[in-house]
């Protein structure tokens, strides 16, 4: 679908959704994304030192009723799965105020292999990553 127009990319995926939701696997993203192709490779050029308990996430943020780009990106880092640790943002547990206000989903895919990493690993990481993000053009919240 790469090179699709957004509006085809968006009504493929929701027929994908009604169809087969339970067999799609959870690092799909739920929505069309111009820009998730390009993090993916950003993210890919981070590596961790070592196994640990600590994992980076990514949440997609909401921001078509105020900005151009319609979509900007949170970084975070926990100690809980990137889903649980989305879900505690959502119910306002250490919440981030733009997760919680204009968090989609997680966006699992670009970290996959940034999950059960040393906690030194993954403030370096956040951080790092945040910063390539936001020089890549993207709107980014969190990684600090």
């Amino acid at each position: 679908m790469r090179g699709e127009m957004s509006i085809n990319i968006e009504a493929a995926l929701e027929r994908l959704w009604q169809c087969a939701a339970a067999s799609i696997p959870d690092w799909l993203p739920m929505r069309y994304v111009d820009w998730l192709p390009n993090a993916y490779e950003i993210a890919l050029g981070f590596r961790a030192s070592g196994k640990g308990r600590s994992n980076i996430y990514l949440v997609l943020l909401d921001y078509r009723d105020r900005r151009k780009e319609a979509y900007g990106v949170y970084v975070g880092m926990s100690k809980y799965p990137p889903a649980e640790r989305f879900d505690q943002h959502k119910a306002g547990i250490r919440a981030a105020g733009s997760v919680l206000k204009r968090g989609l989903e997680v966006l699992t895919g670009p970290t996959l292999h940034l999950q059960r990493i040393k906690r030194a690993d993954a403030e370096r990481i956040e951080f790092e990553l945040a910063q390539a993000l936001a020089a890549a053009g993207l709107m980014v919240k969190g990684g600090h």
